[in-house]
């Protein structure tokens, strides 16, 4: 990984968005810090799509999606915000979603898209509560994730948001939710694991061809992506401008596909300073 600095500013400058992991990239301590929150809306103004991408739940993201009056949050300005690794997005209004695959649910002022029909999540969800169940009986300390009210297409266990799950439990679940069929990833807080294979890389190619009728691989050298955890190596791989905020490092004796680049800071600071060098090269 080299420092952010390295990046050339010839490759910041042809640019045209960026996606990013939400928790401990966006996030400190659970919430977006204010820096993390203006480096957002400075890159939007700028004229870059930006795009969050994270494991959390689709519940969990709405308040981010629509504002919450009640807790003084403003939407936040993206474009969309993709859940669940991939599996299901909020559209933020001022959009023309590609009308080829919009209906007129899709259409409203805020749209939630999903990648499996509604058959298909049914079942899903049926089966990924089994398994759930299966992990909490056989792996001692294992809880759900707080936000698993939220969720539609996966499921979480928490390893480090409001419990401690050993290394050799976190491997268990792993392998139980393989056992099972399941996709199974670990981010700096949770275990997710899903039935079908949509994953972020995945997620960020399908809402590009949503939301603005285009593929991402044809462009791909002109997005960047932030993020921090091992669920987010798929898209360290797959992006030549990946970086990694400075708290990646805990992460980087598991990482089999590490960054291009890292932050001098860690979480949210770190995003702004991602931001910061992203607008720089485009005002010289």
């Amino acid at each position: 990984m080299r420092p952010l600095a390295d990046w050339s500013l010839e490759d910041r400058r042809q640019l045209i968005g960026v996606f990013t992991d939400i928790d401990d990239t966006l996030t400190t301590e659970g919430a977006i810090t204010a820096d993390a929150l203006q480096a957002l809306g400075a890159l939007r103004t700028a004229g870059l799509h930006v795009i969050p991408i994270t494991g959390r739940p689709i519940g969990w993201c709405a308040p981010f999606a629509r504002g919450d009056a009640a807790q003084g949050l403003l939407p936040w300005p993206v474009d969309a915000l993709v859940a669940e690794n991939g599996a299901v997005a909020f559209c933020l209004p001022n959009l023309q979603i590609n009308k080829l695959q919009a209906n007129e649910d899709m259409l409203k002022q805020l749209s939630k898209i999903y990648q499996q029909d509604e058959v298909t999540r049914a079942a899903n969800f049926a089966r990924m509560q089994a398994v759930v169940e299966k992990v909490l009986l056989e792996v001692p300390g294992a809880q759900r994730s707080q936000d698993s009210a939220g969720r539609e297409t996966d499921i979480a266990i928490d390893h480090s948001e409001f419990t401690h799950l050993s290394a050799e439990g976190i491997a268990r679940v792993v392998v139980l939710l393989q056992i099972a069929g399941m996709t199974a990833t670990v981010s700096s807080i949770h275990i997710n694991g899903w039935f079908g294979a949509h994953n972020k890389l995945e997620g960020a190619r399908w809402i590009v061809q949503a939301l603005w009728g285009r593929g991402l691989d044809a462009e791909r050298h002109r997005w960047a992506f932030v993020g921090d955890s091992t669920n987010d190596q798929l898209m360290f791989e797959h992006f030549e401008h990946s970086i990694g905020v400075a708290n990646v490092r805990r992460f980087e004796p598991e990482l089999a596909h590490k960054p291009c680049y890292i932050t001098p800071s860690e979480r949210g600071a770190g995003f702004a300073e991602v931001a910061a060098a992203i607008l720089q090269a485009r005002s010289t």
